[in-house]
């Protein structure tokens, strides 16, 4: 076609476009619940993405129930909310990307309970005047940890922060080379210390850090002897390290308060249940360090916390400075966190309770039989598939117990459609299925499936096969 023919084709096409009021109201009719201003814009920007498609050639025509189709799918997408419940089959029970510890029943109640009105969170009910929220869970922390004080912040990040600025403004904090960590996200403790206003005093090396080299790094400026628990990688090999009790026993010899950033924040003895020792927030309280800082949301089971436990008259301080107001947690971390404390007061209980506990103590043989019933109920639905159970090693995840694994098991499928298709599928469902390949096969590991989730997998396979 001669060239003026096509530009004439196209202006054709242009014209022939319906108007975004027309579009508009015919929307109005086929929608309910999204407002007429939102209509207008989506209907505009669909308009304009079909004039430069046609202007490039990639359409060469277009109708009205085309477009309607277009603004009623940009909808969609708009107004779906990003922030939703997802499946975990990764075998990764601390998922950072999945928002790490899932909550236990009690916490779920206790969070519906607060957002449903207002609540008593800064009100003493016996005075009837201003109260603190700290108190909803102090008592609760001091019980189970044994320290003299504590209360919470919004993440283990920030009560690093605090404890810094609180206490090492402008001073010295002497830290072990080995122990200067990445948290995530290019999250360094080295920029905390930068942020919060302290000098860093580095001592030691990488692998090898001994008791005189903090003796050593002790000066007249010196504020704090920091030690930080590697909880999300380790040091083998040729390595030597200080322990918490010895550096309690330079600072208290040196007149220089003890801070340990526990990370990982485990209430209990893992080994109970044959898993490998990970040091306890109680062992670190017992140990004399003067402030213990650690996650909610990793071990413990929680919502995402940064707690704060010690000795009073250092937490105290922490609690009095500025920056802990805006650090704080809200009336929903609260209850969350109140609610999962509570469980560890049955000390037999709390191993099934609190979801993290329950997937990483799961015997391996429950955890297999699960995953054959879950093949099982698939091959019902999928004539054609191969649904395997094959044994997998899942991961405690969330930077805890770097190196350890826990034998797990996952169903692998494979069928006409390949892995990547499928797991794009179980991505897009509602709600989204994380699984992941492995030998072109799409495996759901059934150890951090929650309880009923397996009948979410099954319909998400029903809705993906003809």
């Amino acid at each position: 076609m001669p060239a003026d023919d096509d530009r004439a084709s196209l202006e054709q096409q242009l014209r022939s476009l319906p108007s975004v009021e027309r579009l508009v109201a015919r929307l109005e009719q086929e929608t309910a619940g999204i407002h007429r201003s939102l209509l207008v814009a989506f209907a505009r920007e669909v308009l304009d993405d079909t004039r430069d498609h046609l202007r490039s050639g990639a359409l060469t025509h277009v109708n009205t129930d085309d477009l309607i189709d277009g603004v009623k799918q940009l909808a969609v997408r708009r107004l779906r909310p990003t922030l939703t419940r997802a499946v975990n089959a990764t075998g990764v029970v601390l998922h950072t990307n999945l928002g790490r510890a899932p909550l236990s029943e009690p916490a779920r109640r206790a969070v519906a309970e607060a957002a449903a009105g207002y609540t008593t969170l800064e009100i003493d009910l016996a005075a009837g005047g201003r109260g603190s929220r700290h108190h909803h869970t102090e008592s609760l922390l001091t019980r189970l940890t044994g320290a003299g004080a504590a209360f919470a912040v919004n993440n283990n990040a920030a009560a690093v922060l605090l404890a810094l600025t609180a206490l090492a403004r402008d001073r010295e904090v002497v830290v072990s080379r080995g122990e200067l960590v990445e948290i995530g996200g290019s999250f360094r403790l080295p920029e905390i210390m930068a942020a919060s206003g302290a000098t860093l005093v580095e001592v030691g090396t990488t692998n090898r850090t001994y008791a005189r080299d903090y003796e050593a790094g002790i000066t007249a400026e010196s504020a704090l002897l920091l030690k930080v628990h590697r909880s999300n990688f380790e040091v083998a090999g040729f390595v030597h390290d200080v322990t918490l009790e010895e550096l309690v026993e330079i600072g208290r010899r040196r007149h220089v308060p003890v801070v340990m950033d526990l990370g990982s924040g485990c209430l209990v003895d893992l080994r109970a249940h044959g898993l490998p020792y990970e040091p306890t927030v109680q062992d670190a309280i017992r140990s004399g360090c003067d402030v213990v800082t650690f996650s909610g949301d990793k071990l413990l089971g929680g919502p995402q916390a940064g707690i704060i436990a010690g000795a009073p008259e250092v937490v105290n301080r922490l609690r009095a400075h500025p920056l802990a107001r805006a650090v704080r947690m809200d009336k929903l971390d609260y209850a969350a966190l109140g609610a999962t404390l509570q469980q560890y007061l049955d000390p037999d209980r709390v191993w099934t309770s609190i979801p993290v506990l329950a997937m990483l103590t799961r015997p391996a043989d429950d955890v297999r039989r699960a995953a054959k019933d879950l093949a099982a109920r698939l091959g019902q639905y999928a004539p054609g598939w191969e649904f395997d159970v094959v044994p997998t090693d899942a991961e405690p995840g969330g930077g805890s117990l770097p190196g350890v694994t826990v034998p797990s098991f996952a169903v692998a499928a494979a069928g006409p459609m390949p892995a990547e298709q499928i797991d794009r599928r179980f991505r897009a469902h509602e709600p989204p299925i994380i699984g992941r390949i492995a030998d072109d096969r799409y495996l759901l590991d059934v150890r951090t499936l929650l309880v009923g989730e397996d009948d979410v997998v099954v319909e998400a396979f029903t809705q993906l096969i003809p």
